[in-house]
């Protein structure tokens, strides 16, 4: 019976994913825990540390299919770490007492660190599918409205006019930065671990550092410099990376929510019959997955913060603050998954209305642009000067109901340095976009380039 959001059969692939959702599930660890296990045996099977008839028969039997779940779980509520239930099962499984050699020199953190490591490493290549995904659609974006005139808000006003290519280049370079980010952080965060009850790996007598680094080596990671048991850095930096990115997709659900108001209209989700409607009101059309995206990532900055607290551990193997990663990990994952799979929704099919873009341009009749009259007249007049007598004019127009170039030109001031066609170009939202096209281009240029 599934209980969290998460798991749930109807929300489950709303919040989250079904291939996330394997990653992190009993089995998917489970059989982490019997890869790593096969391969320390075949490692120290190799170098003379456990006899190769051991190391045999013991790869032989880890296999998921071999372990019974219900009876390790059992095992697990009676141990406190399922680690333990599965060793015993396999020693079971070998004959002549072979499985005696099953998890020699190491310790139940080692195991369930490492198999943590392999669950982050096929985690980061689905989150880095989806951010590629992303980037693809917010590059399309761009570049089909590279010109396209909106106006730019800042505290929920109108400010200047940018473009619609600028507004989604912003967010392409912020996901061109997290898939950096993951580059950067995987050779930290994909390192095993297998150092033994305190670090020192004093329980093999030889071959210690030579099975660290065999079994690393076979399982694909990297080989940790000293033990990290209760030096939880790289977990922490991969819960913040997931906030980060988290952190972006909020951005843009909030921008698509603001912008898809009845009185703004600029831009709406994907259309599917029934899609965000009222059960009262049947003109709606409520945003859907920006409200699923807001949600989830509102609970991964706390899951990022909870494993920053899992660094504050004690001495070589902590009590308590391991297991909030246990708890916390594997939703941060699954609800960015879902987060990620909702926003590459939006993006692919987001409908995009330049008339109504132009349109709230048009609504303050001018004052959008008032900071290009400004500079306009700076060099005639100073622009200190030129800033006063706009001000007091974009007043004089909110209090008459005019259009700002009418009220422009009426002034005797202004009329001695700019005639009514000069006014006129200062005063069209569409030539005051700055450099924005340059740099939605280099934007582009330099995502082509990586």
């Amino acid at each position: 019976m599934a209980a969290t959001i998460i798991d749930s059969s109807i929300f489950g692939n709303l919040f989250s994913s079904e291939a996330m959702r394997r990653v992190w599930s009993d089995e998917s660890r489970t059989a982490r825990y019997l890869e790593i296990e096969a391969a320390l045996a075949r490692v120290q099977g190799r170098l003379g540390i456990i006899p190769q008839e051991a190391a045999d028969e013991i790869a032989r039997h880890c296999a998921i299919e071999r372990i019974d779940m219900q009876k390790l779980r059992a095992q697990t509520e009676r141990i406190g770490y399922p680690v333990l239930g599965v060793v015993s099962q396999l020693n079971a499984l070998c004959r002549d007492r072979l499985g005696e050699y099953c998890h020699w020199g190491a310790t139940t953190q080692d195991i369930t660190d490492t198999a943590t490591v392999l669950q982050i490493r096929d985690s980061l290549a689905l989150v880095d599918e989806e951010l590629r995904a992303i980037s693809g659609e917010l590059a399309r974006l761009a570049a089909r409205h590279r010109d396209t005139p909106l106006a730019g808000r800042s505290n929920l006003q109108q400010a200047v006019p940018v473009t619609f290519g600028y507004k989604m280049a912003g967010l392409l370079a912020a996901i061109e930065r997290h898939r950096e980010r993951l580059a950067q952080l995987r050779p930290r965060v994909l390192v095993g671990e297998f150092a033994g009850a305190a670090g020192t790996l004093a329980s093999l007598e030889r071959g210690a550092l030579e099975t660290q680094e065999a079994l690393m080596r076979e399982l694909g990671l990297g080989q940790p410099q000293i033990a990290w048991h209760t030096i939880r850095d790289c977990i922490a930096e991969t819960g913040c990376f997931l906030g980060l990115v988290g952190g972006t997709l909020g951005k843009l659900s909030m921008d698509v929510k603001l912008m898809m108001q009845t009185e703004v209209g600029e831009v709406s989700e994907p259309f599917a019959p029934g899609r965000g409607s009222s059960s009262t009101m049947p003109q709606k059309r409520n945003p859907i997955s920006c409200c699923y995206i807001h949600a989830a990532v509102a609970v991964l900055r706390q899951h990022a913060a909870a494993l920053l607290d899992a660094m504050v551990a004690d001495h070589e193997r902590s009590t308590g603050p391991w297991e909030i990663e246990w708890i916390v990990l594997p939703e941060a994952f699954c609800l960015l998954a879902g987060a990620l799979k909702q926003a590459k929704f939006v993006l692919a099919g987001l409908e995009v209305d330049a008339q109504r873009m132009r349109a709230n341009l048009e609504a303050t009749r001018g004052l959008i642009v008032s900071e290009a009259v400004m500079m306009g007249l700076a060099p005639h007049m100073g622009r200190e000067r030129a800033h006063d007598l706009v001000y007091d004019l974009c007043r004089e127009a909110i209090r008459q109901d005019r259009p700002l170039l009418e009220v422009l030109a009426a002034d005797a001031e202004i009329a001695r340095h700019l005639d009514r066609e000069a006014l006129a170009r200062l005063c069209d939202p569409a030539n005051y976009l700055g450099q924005a096209g340059a740099i939605v281009d280099r934007v582009l240029a330099r995502r082509e380039k990586r």
